[in-house]
């Protein structure tokens, strides 16, 4: 049994034992189930939320889920993130012959052949990711981005060896200072607060002896926040958006409205209003299906978003993208099973072969075009007045 990676902490009257792992390991595994089996806890802990527990073990209630209700759920972007991390862990993982959470799913079936009562950790993981995407900077966001798409395309060898080097306390303290340094405010998201909250929850779980099987990423920081209880309701909140933002998403709209008004009422002729309404239309409607073509959707889908972007543009509650990925789920009706099919996902050019990756990206891009075309717009309309 490897030691290192196991922490001895006494809580009281109660005895802790740490577990670090790497989340693609077969040592890992080893060491877990060999850990449980021989100090035959009371309480096994795991650092998954319910959602990422239901996920790994009722794989066709995931499998079974409609795209469609997930756009409807304004769930895109962070199933898109999400895909990517599980994608490069899996990329890592097949080399090794070893799935992403094995180690989790281990410490799970031994406690249950022995009896032992089963906790859940970790914050929800849709959580942490809104709140990781809200407080990051955009410069934090781009490096996100990249940093993931990076791992997705690379082709260095990754042996075990490497993955136990990884998971030695001295260079994960030293990856997590980087990203610390690189991305404070997602660092306090990602690992930080995570690190108090599975901390609080070792604290409120009942029983003598708790095996707590985390990533060895999060030891330093869980060790840390042990000392003393801490109320963790407000890392649970999903944040809100700021009062600025949400004046620009009414008053961008309004600007746009009240420019095209103008040029009716104030204009030398009604032709100016109705040249403004062509721009605003033409501009809005063509970049944004420029934009959705890149993701090589169905033709239906690029006409949708055309004649679509110059109304949702307008409308704070919806946009471009969610018409795009609704028409193009329901010509293609793809579901999230089309996701087990990973081969097609190692690599980037993958995501254009994926029905599922490929609404996520027609969803994306669609925003993303036509909040591009609406600043464009504005000064094509202002010069016509």
């Amino acid at each position: 049994m490897c030691m290192k990676n196991i922490d001895r902490i006494k809580l009281k009257d109660r005895e802790l034992i740490l577990i670090g792992t790497a989340h693609i390991s077969k040592k890992s595994i080893e060491l877990v189930n060999e850990t449980i089996k021989k100090e035959a806890p009371d309480v096994v802990g795991v650092e998954l939320c319910q959602n990422r527990y239901n996920t790994l073990t009722d794989k066709k209630k995931w499998q079974n889920t409609k795209i469609i209700e997930i756009i409807k759920e304004g769930k895109a972007y962070l199933l898109l993130t999400n895909l990517i991390l599980s994608i490069f862990q899996k990329k890592l993982g097949s080399k090794l012959d070893v799935l992403p959470g094995a180690e989790m799913i281990a410490a799970i079936k031994q406690a249950k052949k022995q009896n032992a009562k089963i906790t859940m950790l970790d914050r929800d993981i849709q959580i942490t990711l809104k709140r990781a995407w809200a407080k990051a900077k955009f410069r934090e966001k781009a490096k996100i981005f990249y940093g993931l798409f990076e791992g997705l395309i690379i082709t260095e060898e990754v042996d075990e060896k490497l993955i136990e080097e990884m998971k030695a306390k001295d260079m994960m303290t030293h990856m997590i200072d980087e990203l610390g340094r690189q991305m404070p405010d997602a660092k306090k998201v990602l690992i930080d607060e995570r690190d108090i909250y599975i901390a609080n929850k070792i604290l409120e779980t009942k029983g003598k002896k708790i095996i707590a099987v985390v990533g060895a990423g999060h030891v330093a920081g869980i060790k840390k926040h042990l000392k003393k209880k801490q109320d963790i309701k407000c890392l649970e909140e999903t944040p809100k958006k700021s009062k600025l933002l949400k004046t620009l998403n009414y008053a961008i709209p309004a600007i746009v409205i009240g420019l095209i008004l103008a040029g009716f009422v104030f204009g030398k002729s009604i032709d100016v209003g109705i040249s403004m309404l062509l721009y605003w239309f033409l501009i809005n409607g063509c970049l944004t299906a420029f934009a959705v073509m890149f993701a090589l959707p169905h033709p239906l889908t690029i006409i949708s978003v055309f004649i679509a972007a110059p109304f949702t543009s307008l409308n704070p509650t919806i946009g471009a993208g969610i018409i795009g990925g609704y028409v193009e789920a329901k010509m293609r009706g793809p579901k999230v099973k089309d996701f087990e099919n990973l081969n097609q996902l190692i690599t980037v050019s993958g995501f254009w072969k994926n029905g599922i990756s490929r609404i996520l990206l027609i969803v994306v891009f669609a925003n993303i075009g036509s909040s591009i075309a609406t600043f464009i717009a504005l000064p094509y309309l202002i010069s016509l007045l």
